[in-house]
């Protein structure tokens, strides 16, 4: 049997979003930028997408720019904000994607800002008091705090924060990979977030798309030279499969929305109940198994101190399964996760992130689990 996981990663192309791009793929070669024919109807295509994609997240077509997915979004969001917001400070956590942490910590070794870690609780969670005390001594300050943390799942209030950031006079950027068209976004609500970000892979479209969100309210210049491409904003021929893609595979999300919250809450939840009830000692790194403060398709499952520890993942592929995990140890090349370092998790019990998909089936929850149960009896 073969179960896939590891959705946290990425997920399966969904056959719709498949069938939307093949068209495309097969004959829609003109250049978007070319003004014949050919290139007309390409570009169509991508400003017809843009406008849905605004639609679903309730925000206006100008406000949003495609690119290569979450991590060139994230780049563009914290460079720009320093470039032409006249950033001085940014505030972010231990825990964030490296996407964001490797890049402000550039930024910080040339020179640019001065950096500050806002404290997590025992949890996991931002602590919102240290962050207001944060911003109230430093002005022109950028927020990067990610929506949903990729590895334990814990969810930031975005719209609270958001108002703290206002507050301050404070730039808010979210990494919103992990949440992106598993949620609702209405940006009228969430009118004081300046930037969010998305990658169509971790919501069964394609790789190698994903866009950056910008409010119209602030004005930025682009990162990537080269073309007109993105009303000047990013230059390069546009990935249009991937746009029509992005496109079709949030239709397919949002059409679904509640059925596949509903299915992998209780996916998630029976895996709980069979780990409670199978593993002694099993325990769940943060907030990770609790429904209302995490994200729904990551479990963050912290086992009891095993010889085989380093073998677990191995076994589990073995066995057909895939899924990830790390320790907060360093030791020689495994440097550990910087995630469960963040959260100081116990060094002598391994983790393993299991993530979900509406792909996946009970049955197959229940095989990974009497999967890992035999390798601890």
């Amino acid at each position: 049997m073969k179960v896939f996981l590891d959705n946290a990663a990425t997920t399966q192309i969904d056959p719709q979003v498949f069938e939307a791009m093949l068209p495309v793929l097969k004959d829609g070669f003109g250049n978007p930028s070319s003004t014949h024919s050919f290139g007309r109807k390409i570009k169509s295509l991508i400003e017809r997408a843009r406008k849905n994609v605004a639609k679903h997240i309730n925000c206006s077509p100008g406000e949003l720019f495609f690119t290569s997915g979450g991590t060139e979004a994230d780049n563009m969001a914290i460079q720009c904000a320093v470039n032409d917001l006249g950033v001085k400070h940014i505030i972010t956590s231990t825990i964030e994607h490296h996407a964001v942490g490797h890049t402000v910590e550039k930024l910080k070794s040339k020179g640019c800002i001065t950096l500050s870690y806002v404290h997590l609780d025992e949890n996991g969670h931002v602590d919102l008091q240290h962050l207001e005390q944060l911003l109230s001594v430093n002005p022109k300050t950028l927020v990067s705090l990610m929506h949903a943390n990729n590895e334990i799942g814990n969810l930031l209030p975005l719209e609270e924060v958001s108002e703290i950031c206002e507050q301050y006079g404070a730039i808010f950027h979210s990494d919103t990979v992990q949440t992106m068209a598993h949620y609702k976004f209405d940006m009228n609500v969430l009118d004081k977030v300046h930037f969010l970000t998305c990658s169509a892979h971790k919501f069964h479209g394609p790789k190698g798309i994903g866009f950056l969100y910008v409010n119209k309210n602030v004005q930025i210049n682009p990162i990537i030279h080269g073309g007109a491409q993105e009303r000047n904003m990013r230059g390069g021929t546009e990935n249009v499969y991937g746009i029509v893609g992005l496109s079709k595979a949030m239709d397919v999300a949002f059409e679904g929305l509640e059925e596949h919250q509903n299915h992998v809450s209780a996916l998630k939840e029976h895996m709980i109940i069979r780990l409670n009830n199978s593993i002694e000692g099993v325990q769940y790194n943060a907030d990770s198994a609790n429904m209302s403060r995490s994200l729904y398709t990551i479990l963050s499952v912290s086992l009891p101190p095993t010889e085989i520890a380093s073998m677990l993942l191995f076994n589990m592929d073995i066995m057909g399964i895939a899924c990830s995990g790390g320790s907060a140890c360093t030791s020689g090349a495994n440097t550990g996760s910087h995630v469960l370092a963040g959260i100081e998790a116990p060094m002598n019990r391994p983790t393993i992130r299991f993530s979900f998909s509406r792909f996946t089936t009970k049955e197959e929850i229940d095989y990974a689990v009497d999967s890992l149960v035999s390798l601890y009896s």
